[in-house]
């Protein structure tokens, strides 16, 4: 006889800190008791799980503020996903605390010996406390006169976040495209690109002037708005809708591009943006996007 059970509406995807814990049967079965949830699926084994279960704040499924404070203290992500339109099929990334594991800008001030200077302007922005544009020709106005050989030096310091090749390989193989978008540095994001694979990549571009940065930004500077219009610019150039897009990020200048995308995804965010934003990796890596989709490891591109 065929199943005549309904289809889910949506999905808990729980994911474990692999350095920290492992997912066991005692979380996944609390997990089931606080949604009202189904069968589970494991996406891998002691790592991921998804939960067939009813929409945030219907029947007895609560809404996912509570359900990710309880399963934070166990050092687990957890994310409520639709069952409808799952795989994305754009992904629109962040560079800075994202893709890669540092503010690559923070890092070139660092080599300037101004570190800190513009550390504390780069927290600001990041977290919606200054205008981003102001806040990027500030700090780029501190490097005036420096030599153009630290932008090596930063990038030899520059390590891609875990999980991050598997994200981009992964989407790109099942047919997603792919961009980088940031609000760093043409110098970085081009490498980074390659890197990862990325099918195109967006930044800033920081003048130079017989070897040394002239401490200004070409024109036009990309912030949040401009991140927001490359979305809106893929999805329409790939014929698709905006359900079908992905974008993660971190920095108060991503939020419109997150709040916007199908889904949008805070990853290790600051408060202002975990504040706004739902689905939110904490503790995990770049592979609780793919888990998100629906991925399970055996399907990742390292």
């Amino acid at each position: 006889m065929a199943d005549s059970s309904p289809s889910p509406t949506h999905f808990l995807v729980l994911v474990a800190n692999r350095d920290a814990t492992s997912l066991g049967t005692a979380d996944i079965a609390h997990a089931r008791d606080m949604t009202g949830g189904a069968a589970p699926v494991t996406l891998s084994e002691g790592e991921a799980v998804e939960i067939p279960c009813p929409a945030p704040g219907t029947g007895d499924m609560p809404h996912i503020a509570p359900l990710r404070e309880e399963f934070s203290r166990r050092h687990l992500d957890a994310i409520v996903v639709s069952a409808h339109g799952r795989r994305k099929r754009l992904l629109v990334a962040d560079m800075d605390s994202t893709i890669v594991d540092c503010e690559t800008l923070d890092d070139l001030a660092r080599h300037a010996g101004i570190g800190e200077r513009i550390a504390e302007i780069t927290r600001r922005s990041m977290n919606g406390e200054m205008d981003f544009e102001a806040a990027l020709r500030e700090r780029v106005g501190l490097l005036r006169g420096m030599p153009a050989t630290l932008l090596e030096a930063a990038w030899r310091d520059v390590r891609l976040n875990p999980g991050a090749l598997e994200l981009v390989r992964t989407m790109r193989k099942h047919g997603a495209h792919t961009a980088l978008v940031s609000g760093g540095f043409t110098f970085f994001t081009s490498r980074v690109a390659e890197k990862c694979g990325f099918d195109e990549q967006h930044a800033n571009t920081l003048l130079i002037e017989e070897g040394h940065l002239t401490g200004k930004v070409g024109q036009p500077i990309l912030g949040p708005d401009a991140k927001l219009a490359h979305l809106r610019r893929l999805v329409q150039g790939g014929g698709l809708h905006m359900g079908q897009a992905m974008a993660v990020g971190d920095g108060a200048n991503d939020l419109a591009m997150l709040r916007e995308a199908g889904l949008g995804i805070a990853f290790h965010a600051k408060p202002a943006v975990r504040n706004a934003i739902a689905a939110q990796v904490n503790h995990t890596t770049l592979r609780t996007p793919l888990f998100a989709q629906g991925y399970a490891a055996a399907d990742f591109v390292a």
